[in-house]
Order: structure tokens, then C-alpha cells, then sequence
């Protein structure tokens, strides 16, 4: 921790920065221009997370529940928690959902990711970052996996929100295979008014992927970035994320679901494309080794057109 309490410094009043870092109690804020953006969460739930994430305008980007309760959102899958990092398959533990998700004896024994460490934490006048360490551990206490994750706010117009997330995988002693399973990865539970479809009927939002595939098109389907917009409030946003070229099976296939699941899985085959062979989404990690996946997301205002995913990654190096 002495490490990040010299990062603190660094972002006081008295070293103003762009973008500021600072801790509280089982987390670590992130602001800009002295406005709240995310907070990366830990020890309060099976998994670490980022919540809330404030877009544009104030605007608020993800749903609220589980972290909080809000009138007029659905309560389903409470392991979506606003923006995380987790899989359904490693080694055969279910690290994706959490005990509350099942209404019974889950169908295979579920794990926790568990806060690590505070690596290093600094604000700076064009971006911040928290970098943190989680270890993944199975039912009977192992530890099959441990990670990094680096979360890098970028300081921007107000019109936009820019982020980096990547997030380094490294197996333990044995050999660890990530499963072939639609449960994953990198992940975002969008605010509920932007959805494709609300439950009761069609929603206001658009889903578009970099193949131009749309809506309902988009889920499983592989591509370099996929938008998500719909309207919060009276204005419209997107929010788009984009898969790495250098990362695993790029372009990946995307768990873009219409009720306001959006996440990249590079460790999906069978269960998006039935035509696959089984298990050829399985990906082993050798004892000791790592894998790092890189992923932007960009939280700006306007439609998906307005986002110009296109240009943004092209110009992402």
C-alpha cells in the first residue's frame, strides 16, 4: 500500500490533475475534472467490479442493481454487476455466476475472484489508472488463476468517457483450461433504458456490430467492436467497446444479448456456433504463463452512428 498512498499524493489538490485517483473503503475512485466517473469495487461481492460508471452529461451508463435498487430496473442475473471481468468455465469452476444467480444447487461449483492488492493507482492530465491483482479462487480453497486488471480513464471532452481495461490471466501450478461456455468475459450490463428489449415489449436501443450485423444479428456473431445505444433521460447514447487486434481468436464472437448484456468472449465456440466442434473454443493455459486481453470502451453521446466505432478503432493502436 505505500506504493499507492505515493500515487494518492500525486493527485491531491496540491498536484491538480485531469483525471484523479483516490481511495475509500473497499475501493478506489476515479474522477475527472473532479467529477466521479467509476469506482473499482472489492470485498463486498463474489467478484471485484466498477460501479457506477457516469457517461456523459451525468448520464448514468450501467444498471444500478445489485449495487442498489432502483425502481424501475429488472432483477435478473444479479452477477451482472456494471462493468466486470469473469468466465463460466476454468477448469470446470464457474467463476461468472455468483450463489444468488441460482435458484437451486448450481449445476457446477461457483468460485470468487477475490480482490489481491492495489499494484499502483495515479491520476495525470491526460489519463488515470488503478491497476489491481485478483485471485480466482475454486470451492476447495486452490487457486487455478490469478490476474491483473489495468483500468485506464482517459481525460476527454465532456461529450465522451474513454476507457482502457485489460487484464492479464496467469495460471497457477497446474494447467488451466478456460471452457468453451457463452458464460463470460469481459462484460457490461448497460442502463436499462438503453436496452433492445424491455419486458414488456420492443426498447428503444440499437445494437450494431464492426460486420454490420444488427439487434438480435449481433449476439454470438465475431467482430472487432460492437455498439450498444438506446436513450437515458431525453438524450441518446452509445456505448461501444472494441477487441483488441493482438487479442486471442480476434475478432471475437460477443455475448450481446437484447435485454442489456454486452461482453466479449474470445472462449465461446459450440454454444454461438453450433457448427463448431466441441470444445473448440477451450483454451489451455500453461502452469505459470499468461494471457493478457486488451479492450477499449468509449461511452459518448449520440447514436451509433454519432459513435463512429469504425474510425475509433482504426485510429486504436
Amino acid at each position: 500500500m505505500k506504493n499507492f498512498a505515493l500515487a494518492l499524493l500525486a493527485v491531491s489538490p496540491l498536484a491538480w490533475a485531469e483525471v484523479t485517483v483516490s481511495e475509500k473503503q473497499g475501493a478506489v475512485a476515479i474522477s475527472i475534472d473532479g467529477r466521479l466517473f467509476t469506482e473499482y469495487h472489492y470485498g463486498d461481492a463474489p467478484h471485484v467490479y466498477y460501479y457506477p460508471v457516469i457517461g456523459p452529461g451525468g448520464a448514468k451508463m450501467t444498471r444500478a442493481y445489485p449495487m442498489e435498487k432502483a425502481d424501475d430496473e429488472e432483477t435478473d442475473h444479479p452477477h451482472h454487476r456494471s462493468i466486470w471481468f469473469s468466465h463460466g468455465d476454468v477448469n470446470g469452476v464457474d467463476f461468472w455466476s455468483e450463489p444468488a444467480s441460482h435458484k437451486g444447487t448450481p449445476k457446477h461449483p461457483v468460485g470468487k475472484i477475490e480482490h489481491d492488492g492495489i499494484v499502483k493507482a495515479q491520476g495525470g492530465k491526460e489519463s488515470g489508472f488503478v491497476e489491481t491483482k485478483q485471485k480466482w479462487v475454486a470451492p476447495d480453497g486452490s487457486i487455478p488463476l490469478r490476474s491483473t486488471q489495468l483500468f485506464r480513464v482517459h481525460s476527454t471532452a465532456d461529450s465522451e468517457r474513454v476507457v482502457d481495461f485489460e487484464v492479464t490471466l496467469t495460471a497457477g501450478e497446474k494447467d488451466v483450461v478456460l471452457g468453451d461456455t457463452k458464460e463470460g468475459t469481459a462484460a457490461i450490463r448497460i442502463a436499462e433504458s438503453m436496452r433492445l428489449k424491455q419486458p414488456k415489449g420492443p426498447g428503444k436501443g440499437t445494437i450494431v456490430n464492426s460486420e454490420g450485423d444488427v439487434d438480435g444479428k449481433a449476439w454470438g456473431k465475431k467482430a472487432k467492436w460492437v455498439t450498444m445505444a438506446g436513450p437515458i433521460g431525453e438524450k441518446t447514447y452509445a456505448i461501444t467497446m472494441m477487441d483488441h487486434p493482438s487479442n486471442l481468436r480476434h475478432p471475437t464472437r460477443w455475448h450481446a444479448r437484447d435485454y442489456g448484456l454486452f461482453a466479449a468472449n474470445p472462449f465461446c465456440e459450440v454454444e454461438m456456433d453450433k457448427t463448431q466442434p466441441k470444445g473448440s473454443g477451450d483454451y489451455t493455459l500453461k502452469s505459470g504463463k499468461s494471457l493478457t486481453l486488451k479492450y477499449r470502451i468509449v461511452f459518448s453521446e449520440g447514436d451509433a452512428t454519432a459513435a463512429k466505432a469504425a474510425e475509433r478503432f482504426a485510429a486504436w493502436k
